[in-house]
């Protein structure tokens, strides 16, 4: 089992233990477990594509009327720090939000209509960064690279 830690205190990663996983990190982490923010978990670890914080709330509120906004916003950063779940940056200062384990860290095509993530290798990046570092002195820590487009599905379908 692989663990991410927060302040020092081991969690489960997300590909470990699944929902239930992420209600014990939620729970070590010191945070209640109310049932909008369950209804919140079990909307993000089920998805298998990115979703932004309206469709996460619209879909907890299925799960759980009294499921706020805030509430949904709170439980999304949460997650963030925790490890389970990304958040991607779309056009128009938009975000989106993914589980962690469906993209390791890296890079992403991003469809601007359906807001589908894919992951894709990006070689020769760690060369460009190691030249960054020798002209500016930074050291970098991380960096993420998002692309835009159009996926074949909203391609077909704007065709049409």
């Amino acid at each position: 089992m692989s663990f991410n830690t927060l302040g020092g205190t081991a969690f489960p990663s997300p590909a470990s233990g699944g929902l239930e996983g992420w209600q014990r990190a939620v729970r070590r982490a010191g945070h209640r477990l109310t049932r909008p923010r369950r209804a919140v978990l079990e909307v993000v670890a089920q998805a298998d594509a990115a979703l932004t914080a309206a469709e996460i709330h619209r879909l907890a509120r299925d799960r759980h009327p009294h499921t706020g906004l805030v509430t949904v916003y709170r439980t999304l950063n949460l997650l963030v720090e925790l490890g389970l779940v990304r958040r991607l940056r779309i056009e128009e200062g938009g975000q989106v939000y993914l589980r962690a384990d469906l993209h390791q860290p890296g890079h992403h095509l991003i469809c601007r209509s359906c807001h589908r993530a894919v992951e894709f290798p990006c070689r020769g990046l760690e060369e460009v960064v190691e030249e960054m570092e020798r002209r500016t002195g930074f050291t970098v820590q991380d960096h993420w690279l998002e692309l835009f487009g159009l996926c074949p599905a909203c391609q077909e379908e704007q065709e049409q």
